[in-house]
């Protein structure tokens, strides 16, 4: 039997030039770092030091985790393990929060100024362990945690309160949205956090997610001998097959729908009266997500009139949407002079090719506070997220010295988000520019 078609790699190869090309450009025209502003130069070097000794226990977090993967909402010993690091710093973690067990949330500082969270993540995908990289993304957390820990309660540290909040649950099931509605934002007024990636970038798309469930329901008959007492619900599941390929033409380019078809009868003599899809519609944008919503709806009401069949469509069935990143710029220049300062070129966001797009539910977030979400190297450019290679590396030195530089990163944003109020005001009055926060959990009504 022949083996299938392997894919050209012309295209990767391409956005691959064109990637270089922009880096050596974007590197040549950023200054070194942005002039003034942000916290006192001794308390950042305080907690970028804080965050370069805790190292060892970093390293453990992120083999450790790497070495035991757990899946979405079961991740008990991974929990575990963060709120036993914490504990031995002398920090008692909440557990349970929002309901979910596996979350936990931690607090330093004081109650007389703003609070800026910084999120752990910490679940695998099922089969292929850490190929996301959550473990180096819970190490960095926790690492910039107890970093600032040290400096906001030293003499003269600036007012305001850091929350390490652990948010379960991000593969495929929007955990961040279970705990926002659940109230776990509510005190808070920005929320960071990074993610592993093949290229250091501070700013790059994340499309905005939903999961669609169609159930075409028909009459079974005997397929030779009373075809015409039929309707074929799997003949509505091919047309609907097909109307996603022909809407396809008109969906903007970055624009994504991912169907299969999981049911569709058990023998060629009986027509199905029963064939289920299973989709993923992405945009980049909230409200060109909604469009595409509506016209998935069309083509599978349009795909049971041909057929003479109903269909029964369930939206974000047992998860919740999760919507684009909204990236707030101010805070991602402050985070890009903290990873200077680590030895890392970090490329501004329009170099990376947007087509190389997936989605996270930390876009829930970033339409309630303002936030950010960039991307830390772990691997070569040329390693994709969620593949055997990329969970190799996130296990690896590369992923260490992420989960190091990262914690020093996230300190710092945070320090110089609680320490520089013309910043602070910077970072919310462009958040109420690009639209302020939103009615995420009826945005889709």
């Amino acid at each position: 039997m022949p083996a299938p078609n392997p894919p050209s790699t012309a295209y990767l190869d391409h956005i691959a030039d064109e990637t270089d090309d922009r880096r050596h450009a974007a590197l040549a025209a950023q200054p070194a770092e942005p002039a003034g502003g942000g916290a006192p130069a001794a308390l950042t070097d305080a907690a970028e030091a804080a965050a370069t000794d805790l190292e060892p226990e970093l390293a453990a977090i992120v083999r450790t985790l790497h070495a035991h993967p757990e899946t979405a909402f079961v991740e008990h010993a991974s929990a575990r393990l963060l709120v036993e690091v914490l504990a031995r710093h002398g920090v008692e973690a909440r557990t349970g929060v929002g309901g979910v067990e596996t979350a936990f949330r931690a607090e330093a500082g004081t109650d007389d100024g703003p609070t800026i969270a910084v999120l752990a993540e910490y679940d695998a995908l099922p089969g292929i362990g850490h190929a996301c990289g959550h473990n180096v993304i819970a190490a960095s957390a926790v690492g910039a945690f107890l970093a600032l820990r040290r400096v906001v309660s030293a003499p003269g540290a600036p007012a305001g309160r850091v929350v390490l909040l652990g948010t379960p649950a991000e593969e495929g099931h929007s955990g961040k949205e279970v705990l926002a509605r659940a109230g776990a934002f509510e005190d808070l007024d920005a929320a960071i956090m990074l993610h592993p990636y093949g290229v250091d970038v501070a700013d790059q798309v994340w499309l905005g997610r939903r999961l669609l469930t169609w159930t075409f329901t028909g009459r079974s008959a005997h397929a030779s001998a009373q075809p015409f007492m039929g309707r074929n619900a799997l003949d509505a599941a091919n047309l609907a097959y097909t109307g996603i390929g022909l809407l396809r033409q008109e969906l903007p380019p970055i624009d994504r729908v991912h169907a299969t078809i999981t049911e569709g009868g058990t023998r060629p003599s009986i027509i199905p009266d029963r064939a289920v899809m299973r989709l993923y519609a992405r945009s980049k944008y909230p409200d060109t997500l909604r469009d595409l919503s509506r016209r998935l709806d069309d083509v599978a009401r349009g795909a049971a009139l041909m057929t003479g069949t109903e269909v029964d469509i369930a939206w974000d069935d047992g998860a919740h949407p999760s919507l684009p990143v909204r990236t707030n710029q101010a805070l991602t220049r402050r985070w890009v002079a903290a990873q200077q300062r680590r030895g890392r070129d970090v490329l501004p966001g329009g170099v990376v090719s947007e087509t190389l797009a997936a989605s996270t539910d930390f876009g829930n977030v970033s339409f309630r506070i303002p936030g950010i979400h960039p991307l830390i190297q772990v691997a070569g450019p040329d390693v994709a997220l969620h593949t055997v290679e990329f969970a190799e590396a996130a296990g690896g030195p590369a992923a260490v010295r992420a989960a190091v530089d990262g914690a020093a990163g996230l300190a710092a944003t945070a320090l110089d988000y609680l320490a520089d109020d013309a910043l602070r005001a910077s970072v919310h009055a462009e958040f109420a520019a690009q639209g302020g926060a939103i009615d995420v959990p009826h945005y889709f009504d």
